[in-house]
């Protein structure tokens, strides 16, 4: 499965399949629906925030725990893909379809996502308050606790054993990874010998910066539902001498797409799509930005990072009516920091107005917001029956 055509029939027809297992699920992998309602809406619909770095693919299951180079971990968002310098009214609505579509895969009442939505507003909007003092100080809700206890709790074992199988340094190939054509092999071990690169991986978790950085091994990596298709290595290296200085470290390397997240007119972002991800990252999720790089492989350009065994995503997918609405309180807060770090005190001030306005009498929410949720959902219901119609059926 090496030849490029071969790896695409794959991918695409597990991307479906994987979109095909609930609504849930298709909801997370069809960001370019998402996108392609926003281009349709009329001038003037949504707020329109301060320019700053969004998301741009603002679901649940792109937040979770994150380790920094220090080790400390820290709710935020771990997926950057689609980030641009856009409308942060866009990372709320994406926030507000995803929570409100793991509420219908939970069996939940319509009254819980309405409380939901209610609540993810107010968690936003503390979130910009001038006394915040850079930690995580809200309220975090046993579905988020139990993420980041076991986040704290793991370390390169079980990252290998999860990822790898083993802590033998050697990839296994098998149906997550592929083997690699001879030249992609070189030129992926080429890359690591960048004095950046190689920086990179020595300034993880105190290691010695002088250390020497091996290439182990390299594999094609199916992961992912909505970046099925590009490129993406999983990447074994060695750190240090040999005996007990010695460690392993797994990269990831992906390709940087085509943000479909619309951006503000007259912003400046680079060019190249890992080098605007990287940036992005730095922006929106610091913890996860300054383990970044972005680097150009063959004619493609990607953005690498070092997979910590503290990085985990979070789960969702059964909750009950309390929870749902104290983790959709919870989540909305991660976002709103994420946003108002970039922000002047003016600019927070002038958001949490333009928030504020246009409330209805049964639902402390903006209504811009409800509506748009509402519409998503529907959408969304019929895009995946119709997904499921032509790919589940056929498969």
């Amino acid at each position: 499965m090496t030849s490029p055509a071969d790896r695409q029939a794959t991918l695409t027809k597990q991307r479906n399949l994987k979109m095909a297992r609930s609504s849930h699920a298709y909801v997370r992998g069809n960001t370019v629906q998402f996108y392609e309602w926003l281009a349709a809406l009329k001038s003037g619909a949504l707020p329109e925030g301060p320019a700053i770095w969004i998301c741009g693919d603002c679901h649940v299951g792109n937040l979770g725990p994150i380790a920094n180079a220090n080790g400390r971990i820290q709710v935020q968002i771990r997926d950057l893909d689609q980030t641009v310098i856009g409308n942060p009214a866009h990372d709320l609505i994406r926030l507000g379809l995803s929570l409100a579509s793991a509420a219908r895969g939970s069996d939940l009442p319509g009254v819980t996502t309405a409380r939901m939505i209610e609540n993810m507003i107010e968690g936003y909007e503390a979130a910009f308050q001038p006394d915040w003092d850079g930690e995580d100080n809200e309220e975090v809700p046993e579905s988020v606790r139990a993420a980041i206890r076991q986040s704290r709790l793991r370390t390169w074992k079980h990252l290998a054993k999860e990822r790898i199988e083993n802590a033998r340094p050697k990839i296994p190939m098998g149906k997550r990874f592929w083997p690699l054509r001879d030249d992609e092999r070189a030129e992926i071990a080429a890359l690591f010998g960048d004095p950046t690169l190689k920086d990179l991986v020595t300034s993880l978790r105190s290691r010695d910066d002088d250390a020497p950085v091996k290439f182990v091994d390299a594999a094609y990596w199916m992961k992912g539902c909505s970046s099925l298709g590009l490129l993406r290595y999983a990447v074994l290296l060695s750190v240090g001498k040999k005996g007990r200085d010695r460690s392993y470290c797994l990269m990831d390397i992906k390709e940087g797409a085509n943000a479909a997240a619309p951006h503000y007119l007259g912003v400046e972002m680079p060019k190249r799509e890992g080098e605007r991800i990287v940036e992005g990252a730095r922006h929106v999720s610091p913890f996860l930005g300054q383990r970044m790089r972005a680097a150009k492989l063959g004619s493609k350009s990607v953005f690498i990072r070092e997979l910590l065994p503290q990085d985990l995503k979070l789960e969702v997918e059964s909750l009950t009516s309390d929870e749902a609405v104290r983790t959709a309180r919870y989540l909305a807060t991660v976002v709103g920091h994420a946003h108002a770090r970039q922000m002047s005190a003016a600019s927070r001030k002038d958001w949490q107005a333009d928030l504020m306005k246009n409330r209805s009498k049964t639902l402390d929410a903006p209504s811009w917001l409800w509506s748009s949720i509402v519409t998503l959902l529907a959408s969304h219901e019929h895009g995946y029956l119709e997904h499921c119609r032509k790919f589940a059926l056929t498969a």
